[in-house]
């Protein structure tokens, strides 16, 4: 693996993925600068990291806000002098049909998934370039891979995230800067939870879409209850990436989504769009 000096930068690291990459890159010997939107998280993450036995050096990061991402990159340059990876894992989601999504919630769910890793790129970039050497990690998911009804808004902007890392992938290559992207499966964690992100109107009885929303709410419980991919799981593909000499751009972590990404490449469209695509969509309606 990489020398334990190096430096990783990982956003979003108040729960879920983000806390478990951190926690577990820490025991690994990297020096981790788990970064935080909000103080009040800094608490809970501590205690996370004594639990665990591990040292992280917490920051405050939020990727929509510039000022904040130069505070964050700049801090980890003056105590540590390199950074060897970013992990872009700073997201919201936002379940609702489409009509039910006002605009202000589906750019800020672009403002965050999409921009903000671009936000967070840019800074560390230059730091990367001269030392010839670097590794950047988005955390997209499966939904970037192939999109589900009533959450068009995330689907969309984790599509975003995969055409972006595979353009910069092909334009930071010379420059010794490898870049991946990883698409999980449905895990089981704050994501559904706490930090469901629903749309305003998604649930009001009179809108249009609402008994198919209740619908399809309660099958996504049912994929999330019986999911037997873990936030571990996700940070094991990480260190893995971060290690390998030559990473991989596309990392798909779960059986359940490497099946589905597998049979959407190897099935004619049409099919594929029959066999699954309009499947969900009959079990959520209920028409044959």
């Amino acid at each position: 693996m990489s020398e334990p000096a190096d430096a990783i930068l990982i956003t979003g690291a108040g729960t879920g993925l983000g806390l478990e990459m951190s926690l577990h890159l820490a025991a690994q010997g990297y020096r981790v600068f788990a970064t935080i939107p909000l103080d009040e998280q800094r608490a809970h993450v501590a205690g996370e990291a004594a639990a665990r036995g591990v040292t992280l050096r917490l920051l405050l990061l939020d990727v929509t806000d510039p000022a904040s991402i130069a505070d964050a990159v700049t801090t980890v340059m003056a105590e540590h002098g390199n950074l060897y990876g970013l992990i872009n894992n700073a997201g919201i989601s936002l379940r609702g049909y489409f009509e039910d999504c006002d605009d202000d919630e589906i750019r800020r769910v672009y403002e965050v998934n999409v921009f903000g890793g671009m936000n967070v790129t840019r800074a560390v970039l230059p730091h990367m370039r001269a030392a010839g050497r670097g590794r950047i990690i988005f955390i997209s998911s499966v939904g970037g891979r192939i999109a589900s009804m009533a959450r068009t808004a995330y689907c969309s902007s984790k599509f975003a995230v995969e055409g972006f890392a595979e353009s910069l992938y092909q334009e930071l290559l010379p420059l010794g800067i490898r870049v991946s992207v990883v698409a999980p499966a449905i895990i089981k964690n704050e994501r559904w939870t706490v930090h469901r992100g629903l749309a305003r109107r998604a649930d009001d009885p009179a809108g249009p879409y609402h008994a198919w929303f209740v619908r399809e709410e309660a099958l996504a419980d049912e994929l999330v209850n019986s999911s037997p991919t873990t936030n571990r799981d996700v940070a094991l593909a990480v260190e893995q990436l971060l290690a390998d000499a030559r990473p991989r751009l596309h990392t798909v972590v779960g059986r359940r989504a490497n099946l589905a990404v597998l049979l959407r490449r190897l099935l004619p469209e049409t099919v594929f769009e029959r066999a699954l695509l309009a499947r969900a969509v009959r079990r959520v309606t209920g028409e044959s």
